[in-house]
C-alpha cells in the first residue's frame, strides 16, 4: 500500500491543537508525519506555509513545544523534524539528534543543506539512530542521483518540480524515478503540488507522496473552529490515501 506523509507547522495554532491534529491524521491513514519547525526564511516553501511560519513565530513558538509535541506522538506514528539549517546549527546538531533518539524521532529534513555538507555528520547521525532525509529533484544527473541516493534511509523525498512548495507545477518523473530506483530500494515518496486533484498521478511508480500546504490551508483559515479545522484536514487525508491506493 502507497504511504501518505503529512505536514504540518509544528505548535500551530499551538501545541494541543498539535498533537491532537496528529491523531487525527494517524486516524485518517496518514503513515508518517513531518513536524515543521517554524523559521523567519523557509526558503523551499510557497507563501501558505511560509505565512503559517511567521504567525507560529508571532504565537511564540520555542523549540521545547517541538519536543512536547513530539514526545507525545512520536511513538504512534513515525515522526520526522522539517526545518532549515540554521536553527539545527544554531542549537547543535548533535543535541538534536540526542534528543530525536531520546523522543523516537526518525529523521530529520533539511531542505537548504546540501548532500555534500551534510556528510561530514553522517557518523553523528549513525550514533544516535536518526538521519538526514535525502532529496532529489528532477534536474539532477544520473551520476548526481547515483551519489545523493547511496546511503539513503527511512524515505528518499522527490520534489516534484524545481520551485517552492504549493506552486502547482508538473514535470514528468518518469526517468528520475527509474534512475532513483536503479541505485536504492529505499522508500521513495514525491512532494510538492500534491493535493487531492493530483496525487493518483504524481503517486504513480513512487511508494507514496508528501502534503503539507493543502494541509497548511486548512489550519490558517479562521472561519473555521479548531474542530473543524481537524475534521476537514482529516477528510482531505482519507481522499488522498485512498487516490493514491486505487
Amino acid at each position: 500500500m502507497k504511504q501518505l506523509v503529512a505536514y504540518i507547522t509544528a505548535g500551530f495554532p499551538d501545541s494541543n491543537f498539535s498533537v491532537d491534529l496528529v491523531h487525527a491524521l494517524r486516524e485518517a491513514g496518514v503513515d508518517k508525519l513531518e513536524l515543521g519547525i517554524p523559521f523567519s526564511d523557509p526558503v523551499a516553501d510557497g507563501p501558505i506555509i511560509e505565512v503559517a511560519n511567521l504567525k507560529a513565530l508571532q504565537n511564540g513558538f520555542k523549540m521545547e513545544m517541538l519536543f512536547d509535541i513530539s514526545q507525545k506522538v512520536a511513538q504512534e506514528i513515525d515522526t520526522y523534524w522539517m526545518g532549515y539549517f540554521n536553527p539545527f546549527y544554531h542549537r547543535g546538531i548533535e543535541n538534536f539528534a540526542k534528543k530525536a533518539q531520546e523522543l523516537g524521532v526518525k529523521g530529520f529534513i533539511v531542505p537548504d543543506l546540501p548532500h555534500e555538507e551534510s556528510m561530514p555528520y553522517q557518523s553523528l547521525m549513525h550514533r544516535y539512530d536518526t538521519t538526514f532525509i535525502n532529496f532529489v529533484a528532477p534536474t539532477d544527473s544520473k551520476e548526481r542521483i547515483a551519489a545523493l541516493v547511496q546511503n539513503s534511509k527511512e524515505f528518499i523525498y522527490l520534489v516534484a518540480y524545481a520551485g517552492i512548495t504549493g506552486s502547482g507545477a508538473s514535470e514528468d518523473l518518469s526517468k528520475t524515478i527509474a534512475h532513483i530506483k536503479e541505485f536504492s530500494q529505499t522508500p521513495l515518496f514525491v512532494g510538492f503540488g500534491v493535493n487531492e486533484k493530483t496525487a493518483k498521478e504524481k503517486a504513480k511508480g513512487v511508494d507514496g507522496v508528501i502534503v503539507g500546504s493543502l494541509f497548511v490551508e486548512i489550519l490558517l483559515d479562521d472561519r473555521l473552529t479548531p474542530s473543524q479545522k481537524i475534521e476537514k484536514i482529516s477528510q482531505k487525508a482519507k481522499i488522498i490515501k485512498e487516490k493514491i491506493n486505487s
